[in-house]
């Protein structure tokens, strides 16, 4: 099973943030443009929280913020971490566990990368493709010399 860090080398470890002070409409303006699902909130290379599309979905007129409402009044704070050497298996079991999309990667204080539960499930998908493969090789032979 693959690890988390493999996930990393494959997608790559670029992360989109905004500071807590930016606005919901700027956040989700980068969330569009880059085509993701949520942005790290991060000051000074701390990660102070998550803003999600869910968070705005959820909170956003719940909660009486506009457009103009900095993302800190609607990020999630309590986030829940990975480490790089934990498997696919760990990150859907958080993920399943803890009803989250997102899992910042963190190995000894520092920021890795972050893993989505898409790219959990096509990492796991292509687990189970090559297993197939290497069955039917197995089976009719194929790579085998005599």
């Amino acid at each position: 099973m693959q690890t988390v860090r493999q996930i990393l080398k494959g997608k790559g470890s670029e992360v989109y943030s905004v500071p807590p002070s930016s606005t919901v409409q700027k956040a989700l303006e980068l969330m569009a443009d880059k085509e993701i699902g949520a942005v790290l909130v991060m000051e000074a290379d701390k990660i102070k929280g998550i803003f999600s599309e869910r968070d705005y979905a959820r909170r956003g007129i719940l909660m009486g913020c506009s457009a103009d409402s900095p993302v800190e009044k609607l990020m999630t704070c309590a986030l829940v971490y990975i480490g790089a050497d934990q498997t696919l298996e760990d990150c859907m079991a958080m993920m399943t566990d803890k009803h989250i999309r997102h899992l910042p990667v963190v190995e000894q204080g520092k920021l890795m990368g972050i893993i989505s539960i898409g790219d959990v499930v096509k990492a796991m998908i292509s687990d189970q493709e090559r297993k197939i493969k290497n069955m039917e090789d197995y089976i009719e032979g194929r790579g085998y010399t005599r």
